[in-house]
């Protein structure tokens, strides 16, 4: 009964990462060609986004440690990217030669985040 519900809990939240980095990602290539839409809430919508894959997988590694459940190896490799592209578009942030294409940077990464999560969501291993 409990783990129905963290399964439920897992899909809604992959559901929430794919929806919340789609629209950050649009968000940020817009603003990287329209000034208007470069505003602070984008940069505080792209941290939710973001922390969305934290909480996916949080909720994914309780799933793969219940008795007898076995993972998907490739859901756990879109998973582990996720995080992994995460912490490459932060530490990429203030890179020099990236400075001016910052919002190209996080358009083109929230893309790609939700990319992984539909790739993830559609495999049979949680």
């Amino acid at each position: 009964m409990v783990l129905s519900h963290v399964i439920d809990l897992h899909n809604i939240l992959g559901w929430i990462l794919i929806g919340s980095n789609a629209a950050v990602g649009l968000w940020a290539l817009t603003a990287q060609y329209v000034e208007r839409f470069r505003v602070s809430a984008l940069w505080w919508a792209t941290g939710a986004a973001q922390l969305t894959v934290f909480a996916v997988a949080i909720v994914g590694v309780v799933l793969a440690n219940e008795e007898g459940r076995m993972l998907d190896d490739f859901h756990a490799l879109y998973g582990f990217t996720t995080i992994v592209a995460v912490g490459m578009l932060y530490s990429y942030r203030s890179s020099p030669f990236i400075r001016d294409k910052q919002y190209l940077l996080y358009g083109c990464g929230g893309l790609f985040i939700m990319g992984l999560g539909i790739r993830a969501l559609f495999l049979d291993g949680v």
